[in-house]
């Protein structure tokens, strides 16, 4: 009898919802990305300007112990007269600019020999190997095809 009392309740609809969820969701969800390069670029000092040859205390020793007024000849660029400089800045730009191109002249050139070179060792094995087919490698595409 107990059971049959049961049954009746679970069969009814209850009068008023149990549990009511409000219909705005509850949750978040936020996406965040760190800027790696940002990053890496803050960490990188750019405002002290280029080290000089054995590091900034060496540099600062070299000027305490030879002041450039009573010292001349220990200063940078001081063993070089004018001419001399000059000279130098001459045979940099004729490096550069002259024997730089001559060099790519020349390179374009050996290029190109190899290149034909290579082409001419192509077609040969080619014929070589149709050769040693029968009927001279009749009916193989590579065969029949000329080799530029």
């Amino acid at each position: 009898m107990s059971l049959d009392h049961i049954r009746k309740a679970l069969e009814q609809q209850p009068a008023q919802p149990l549990l009511r969820l409000p219909d705005t969701p509850i949750f978040k969800i936020e996406v965040k990305e760190r800027n790696r390069l940002q990053e890496l670029l803050a960490t990188l000092d750019f405002k002290s300007g280029p080290t000089p040859a054995g590091g900034v205390y060496a540099a600062e020793m070299q000027r305490v112990m030879f002041p450039s007024v009573s010292n001349p000849l220990m200063q940078p660029y001081a063993p070089f007269s004018q001419p001399e400089l000059l000279t130098i800045l001459i045979e940099n730009l004729m490096g550069k600019y002259l024997i730089g191109k001559a060099f790519n002249a020349i390179s374009a050139a050996e290029r190109e020999r190899a290149e034909a070179a290579a082409k001419e060792e192509v077609r040969q094995t080619i014929a070589e190997y149709c050769a040693g087919q029968p009927n001279n490698g009749a009916g193989i595409k590579i065969c029949s095809t000329p080799v530029p």
